[in-house]
């Protein structure tokens, strides 16, 4: 006669029947699947859901307008897969995992891609718009007041704030007495009880308007004549700040020659569908062009132009040189910080870890900018506190060494926190163990110590290194890039790739997006080459101390 055990997780069975199974019971999926759902639950999940519909309408006319028949069906079937991952008690771990997705896709994928497309354009300033846009432009700028143009009196007016807000034309005929708003979009009818009109004929107030005074138009003197209004038998342009003429353009677009025509001169400038410009037959090209595709010109640019490809590979060299100091002196020192504070014989830690860790605390860019008083060459504090008279900021070496120095003193507490941490995983045993072999306390680090702070550490040295690759604030907040060489006012001694990019992109000499766009493919390309190098020694190294 045998015994069986019994209490809460045994199962008795008799002849013929499945196991009785006692404890807690078990839920099926069935059951899972129909949970109740509270009522916060469901007014947060119609807010959401509503939201979506909400956005998926507004993204949906633009869309329409465009023609963008792709896009709106691509809209449609995702804000129909979301209601019914969200309406379905299906698909528990989707819930979860599609927003994330999708965030992914808007704000990582979709701007790589879309600046990977631009470096295969002509995109920039005089190439933003479509063929039929450049051929407006061209035609509304030529416009000039001829014998016989009409003239209105003239209100400037916005929808927005007075100093910064879209600028309006609010035109009034003297000889019909209509008003028409106007701006770069073209002129539309005002009904005569929406607006004030002065007995001189100048309209004072209009619904839906904040009609600018003369002082605050003569802020804007400039923005008002630059405006202007496209009509059908041309434009209509300011002359001064209370009267307007419509006038003629000089300069049409003949549609059989594919060209733009001069009234006056006589000089053509036919299209060159390839360079996305009108070319006269003696090299001129006229200031608003197309965005068209140039393939790999801005890449062959960075990589054979010399105005481009010396200050690049001369920024690329000082750009590894950064990054590299950057992270490796902050280690050394945050880990030379944090072995002292590991010592068994080290009194006081805690108050010397709080002190060490201030610069962490502080605001990076504020710092930075007290960094680069402290290296002013007539009142900073390095300077006066040493005895020195270095022009820190004005030779190519000594501002390099600033800019090393100011990013060890603000990178170096973070290296200390994670060495601690790392330090602290360490068994004692292992250390122990060398000692008792007979190693010296140098010895002992470099064999067990290192390899493990290392194993431990790589990833976050890999991500500080690509962090300070692109560390754009250590250079604009202290140098600005500089120093600059005479000949050369785009690129500095001090700038990163980043920067050099920005400069290219936003300078004084005119925007190049496409151009911009291709060098941020090549930091892109170097900086996950460098990780994926990186991360594959890492696992190497793992497995060896594993």
């Amino acid at each position: 006669m045998s015994t069986s055990p019994s209490g809460p997780g045994s199962a008795t069975q008799a002849p013929g029947r499945e196991p009785v199974r006692r404890g807690l019971p078990r839920i099926s999926r069935s059951a899972r699947n129909h949970a109740p759902i509270t009522a916060t639950g469901l007014v947060v999940k119609v807010i959401l859901l509503g939201l979506v519909v909400g956005i998926a309408i507004w993204a949906a006319f633009p869309l329409i307008e465009a023609e963008h028949w792709v896009g709106l069906g691509i809209l449609a079937v995702t804000t129909a897969g979301l209601f019914y991952l969200y309406l379905s008690r299906r698909h528990i771990p989707a819930k979860y995992l599609v927003p994330g997705t999708l965030f992914l896709l808007a704000f990582q994928v979709f701007p790589v891609l879309y600046t990977a497309s631009t470096a295969f354009t002509n995109f920039g300033d005089g190439h933003r718009g479509s063929k039929d846009d450049a051929i407006v432009a061209i035609q509304t700028a030529s416009v000039k007041q001829i014998p016989g143009s009409a003239e209105y009196s003239l209100s400037v007016a916005t929808k927005g704030d007075p100093a910064t807000g879209p600028l309006v034309f609010l035109l009034s005929d003297p000889k019909t007495k209509e008003v028409s708003a106007g701006d770069a979009g073209g002129l539309r009818r005002i009904d005569a009880s929406q607006v004030t009109v002065s007995p001189t004929g100048k309209v004072t107030a209009a619904d839906g308007y904040t009609v600018l005074n003369f002082g605050q138009a003569s802020v804007r003197s400039k923005e008002i004549t630059d405006l202007v209004v496209p009509t059908s038998g041309g434009a209509v342009r300011s002359n001064g700040l209370s009267r307007a003429y419509e006038g003629k353009a000089v300069r049409a677009y003949d549609a059989g020659c594919d060209c733009i025509k001069d009234s006056e001169s006589g000089k053509t400038w036919t299209a060159d569908e390839k360079a996305g410009s009108f070319v006269a037959a003696d090299g001129e090209r006229l200031t608003q062009g197309w965005q068209v595709n140039v393939g790999l010109k801005n890449f062959s640019r960075v990589l054979t132009d010399p105005k481009i490809s010396g200050p690049f590979f001369g920024t690329l060299a000082w750009n590894f040189a950064f990054a590299i100091g950057s992270t490796g002196l902050t280690f050394l020192l945050g880990m030379a910080i944090a072995l002292a504070l590991h010592s068994p014989r080290m009194k006081g830690t805690n108050l010397y870890r709080v002190l060490l860790i201030l610069p962490y605390a502080m605001p990076s860019f504020a710092m930075l900018l007290v960094w680069r008083d402290m290296f002013n060459t007539d009142f900073g504090l390095v300077n006066n506190l040493f005895g020195l008279g270095v022009d820190w900021f004005g030779q190519t070496w000594s501002a390099r060494l600033a800019v090393l120095l100011v990013q060890l003193w603000l990178g170096y507490p973070y290296m200390f926190l994670v060495a601690t941490g790392a330090l602290q995983a360490i068994p004692g045993e292992l250390t122990e163990a060398t000692s008792v072999d007979g190693a010296t306390p140098w010895q002992s680090f470099r064999a067990v110590t290192l390899p493990l702070l290392l194993v431990a550490l790589s990833p976050l040295l890999i991500a500080s290194f690509a962090y300070n690759f692109n560390n754009a604030n250590a250079i604009l907040l202290t140098t600005e890039g500089g120093p600059f060489a005479p000949d050369n006012p785009t690129n500095g001694a001090t700038d990163l790739l980043i920067t050099y990019t920005y400069r290219l992109a936003f300078g004084a000499q005119g925007a190049e997006y496409g151009m911009a766009a291709a060098v941020s493919i090549f930091i892109f390309a170097i900086v996950a080459t460098v990780s994926a190098i990186s991360f594959s020694r890492t696992r190497k190294q793992e497995e060896v101390y594993s």
